[in-house]
């Protein structure tokens, strides 16, 4: 299929987001004195703003890239998480799957003046999920997979993704036939078994093959690693300036393809990863191969590290980019 006609399938898609919700609040202001209470700044409040963190940008990145999704995650019973639903419903992302605990709403604050950050605190509670919540969740996943064509499984080790929670997710996908992939964090790799994908950047790759990834060869062989150790189909390994590589497994050999980067200038990669898993999913199941796949996604964080900010990219923009660059 042409790139095109990939992209352009990205509206037909639905995509479920099974992870750590969080609330991103900015503080804006200025500092003008020390304060005579203690060395510190003083920051004036100019204005405040509120915006989707965690798997929630992910969701951010389908609905960019014109796909259908819904989020499935857990917030408290409290005015951030209110907030947490009036973005989404804004975003136009569905919240069917969210689930209400005894909790906090994950909170990261940032305190910023004269375009630097000057503190950042959380309010969370990162205990597992477990009892009658954890029971609602693998509920509502094992009722509503069906009707999506991919799962994101998107972890912040906030206490959302749980050994339970994968394998039931692996195992009715199993039975859907449904693409999951897994954007990992570093101390839960022995979580993400038997799943589609997964895609670490460099050094969660090192942290979770425990091979240190300093050259090609080291690189080959962690890539090989985490493909025994997990037994996914497919592992892509983001590279930052280096582009990505992409490791599929083909009966008891592994195709290696190594993609160059296309970012012309590299401002902010925060929420680079988001785009990647975002792009990569949507793609292969409108009909790319893997490699096709990998290609479109690496041209999507190609425009986002271009930009300041958790930036997204759009269908249109992604095309011009693929279509600019010889493959």
């Amino acid at each position: 299929m042409a790139f095109t006609d990939i992209i352009n399938g990205f509206k037909d898609k639905n995509i479920l987001i099974v992870g750590d919700m969080i609330l991103d609040r900015y503080i804006l202001g200025k500092v003008n004195r020390i304060s005579p209470e203690a060395p510190v700044p003083v920051v004036d409040v100019t204005s405040e703003s509120y915006m989707l963190g965690g798997a929630a940008n992910v969701a951010n990145n389908i609905i960019a890239l014109g796909g259908n999704v819904t989020v499935s995650g857990v917030i408290g019973k409290d005015r951030p998480g209110d907030v947490v639903r009036e973005l989404l419903a804004e975003a136009g992302i569905r919240s069917d799957g969210l689930i209400e605990d005894n909790r906090p709403t994950t909170v990261k604050a940032r305190v910023i003046a004269q375009n630097q950050q000057v503190v950042r605190f959380d309010r969370e509670d990162c205990r597992k999920l477990d009892g009658k919540p954890l029971a609602e969740f693998l509920e509502y996943i094992r009722k509503s997979l069906p009707q999506f064509d991919a799962v994101i499984i998107s972890d912040y080790r906030k206490g959302v993704v749980s050994a339970p929670l994968v394998k039931a997710i692996v195992k009715f996908a199993r039975q859907n036939k449904t693409f999951v992939a897994v954007d990992p964090k570093v101390g839960h790799f022995h979580l993400y078994k038997n799943v589609s994908i997964i895609t670490p950047n460099i050094m969660e790759a090192s942290q979770g093959s425990g091979i240190e990834i300093r050259d090609e060869s080291s690189l080959l062989r962690a890539g090989r690693a985490l493909l025994a150790k997990l037994a996914c189909k497919s592992v892509l390994i983001t590279r930052g300036e280096e582009g990505m590589s992409l490791f599929e497994r083909e009966g008891r050999s592994v195709r290696i393809t190594h993609i160059p980067t296309v970012a012309v200038k590299v401002f902010d990669v925060t929420g680079a990863g988001d785009t990647v898993i975002a792009a990569f999913t949507l793609a292969h199941v409108a009909g790319a191969s893997l490699h096709d796949s990998a290609i479109i996604s690496n041209h999507a964080a190609g425009i986002v590290v271009g930009e300041v900010g958790a930036a997204v990219t759009t269908p249109e923009r992604l095309i011009r980019s693929l279509k600019t660059h010889k493959h």
